[in-house]
């Protein structure tokens, strides 16, 4: 074998290394997808937003929920039995308030028991869908997020401060145009918000939470941790099972830079366990 030989070897290993490292990472998923399936005998969505990394020039671009979200979603749930229970697994920073709506109802019409998973994050769109679960399983340092409506780059709450706070004459056309679409936001957001929390909550307490949730009390980055959830009544209860946690851990962010996190692998006891395999980042 000649040089060149070893030459041209080595490339196709090279080339074909992401394409089997990413076949086994599927394979794994795949696996672990369906042990959980087969322990808490249900049907096992995952909803799992990263952020990507386009082609040369390397810009970002960030995964929301859209409307193939929804499709995909809507058909794993019609090609379940309706008393099968549904485990929904969301790491998301939101997205489009339609087809977070729709997957939310799709839920919410089944017969079985609706469980949502919420390892790390589920903002926005990705809260709205877990209002419609019988069950919220959320990280201890897990976050939710406020469900107001945005307008492009406004917040629809931000829009109707202008119109409150200064006169009309002083506010161009499309302002003014603006706060209409955000009147409406806000209220259809709302009205969702109340319909979904209505079978597990009073309507009196359904129409304040709807109301805190949609109005634009905070931020939209604002975090719900675990806490702030149970206290503003929302159906948080426990851990996210181990094998859960596991599940996501089989969903890295694509890197194409040094990691900014190392650690050795392995949990650590207060016993003198001793670190071993390589870095992590």
């Amino acid at each position: 074998m000649t040089i060149m030989d070893l030459f041209w070897l080595f490339f196709m290993i090279s080339m074909l290394q992401p394409v089997l490292r990413q076949r086994m990472l599927e394979a794994a998923r795949q696996r672990q997808i369906a042990k959980i399936e087969s322990e808490r005998k249900s049907r096992v969505i995952l909803l799992v937003h990263r952020q990507e990394t386009m082609g040369l020039l390397g810009f970002p671009l960030f995964r929301f929920i859209d409307i193939q979200d929804s499709e995909e979603i809507l058909r794993a749930i019609e090609m379940t039995d309706p008393d099968v229970p549904i485990d929904l697994i969301l790491h998301t920073p939101g997205g489009l308030v339609l087809a977070s709506v729709q997957i939310a109802r799709a839920l919410k019409r089944r017969t079985g028991k609706v469980t949502v998973h919420v390892p790390h994050y589920a903002m926005s769109g990705g809260t709205l869908i877990a209002l419609a679960a019988d069950e919220i399983l959320m990280s201890k340092n897990a976050v939710l997020g406020p469900v107001d409506p945005q307008l492009g780059q406004y917040a629809a709450a931000s829009v109707l401060k202008v119109l409150e706070r200064k006169p009309i004459e002083r506010i161009d056309d499309e302002t003014v145009m603006l706060g209409d679409q955000a009147e409406k936001a806000i209220e259809q957001v709302r009205e969702c918000v109340r319909e979904l929390l209505s079978e597990h909550l009073s309507d009196e307490d359904a129409q304040r939470l709807a109301k805190t949730l949609s109005e634009g009390i905070w931020t939209h980055d604002h975090p719900i941790t675990y806490e702030k959830a149970q206290e503003l009544g929302l159906l948080v209860r426990g851990e996210v099972p181990k094998d859960v946690m596991r599940l996501m851990a089989l969903y890295p962010q694509p890197m194409r830079r040094q990691g900014s996190v190392e650690y050795l692998p392995g949990r650590r006891s207060g016993e003198g366990s001793r670190p071993g395999g390589g870095a992590r980042s």
